[in-house]
């Protein structure tokens, strides 16, 4: 996804990384870069607003239970891809 604006980090590393700034482990500055970029971007902010109420609807229903590292990892690695799979079919050319 891109908004067509310019910015220090790009729209879809800011999405791709959401997860992890929720969850408060976002590494050194990116915490930073994640948060101006969300203010300057209307797209990406909406994005955002709605992993975050995914997420949260997901904690209030699983009771804060914690899923294995290992089915995080695969659960994110499937996201991503039907993410590209998705943008894929919507920007081939005809």
């Amino acid at each position: 996804m891109s908004c067509g604006h310019e910015h220090e980090v790009d729209c879809r590393k800011v999405l791709d990384a959401v997860f992890l700034y929720l969850d408060g482990e976002c590494e050194g500055g990116q915490h930073n870069l994640i948060r101006t970029h969300l203010d300057e971007c209307s797209p990406c902010l909406r994005e955002f607003g709605l992993e975050r109420e995914v997420k949260l609807l997901v904690a209030r229903k699983c009771g804060g239970e914690r899923a294995p590292d290992s089915l995080r990892l695969s659960v994110l690695a499937r996201l991503r891809s039907a993410r590209v799979d998705t943008e894929a079919i919507e920007f081939r050319p005809e």
